[in-house]
């Protein structure tokens, strides 16, 4: 038995999340609910600089994209973002690594 359901996930991202768009190469589109992270990432340039570049990301019920693949569009307050990493979780989860548009 799961620990949580499809259900529990959908009023997660509910309370928690903003509204996203979500074009498929294929086309149509969707509103749904995702956690987006737009976070620094250090690089490693080996020199004595620190350097830093954002890495986007969304956090995404797996049953509201369940054939998302690379090239497809998210678009988050008025942004948009190139899906370039799909990593479902097995729970029912998925995050997206994106790039912006």
């Amino acid at each position: 038995m799961p620990v949580e359901s499809d259900n529990d996930r959908l009023f997660l991202l509910a309370d928690f999340g903003v509204s996203a768009t979500y074009t498929p190469l294929a086309g149509g589109s969707a509103t749904i609910n995702v956690i987006f992270d737009n976070e620094f990432i250090p690089v490693d340039t080996g020199a004595s600089v620190a350097f830093a570049v954002q890495q986007p990301k969304a956090t995404v019920r797996t049953a509201d994209i369940p054939n998302a693949t690379e090239g497809d569009v998210l678009a988050i307050d008025g942004v948009s973002y190139v899906i370039r990493v799909v990593m479902p979780d097995g729970t029912g989860i998925t995050e997206l690594l994106l790039e912006a548009q």
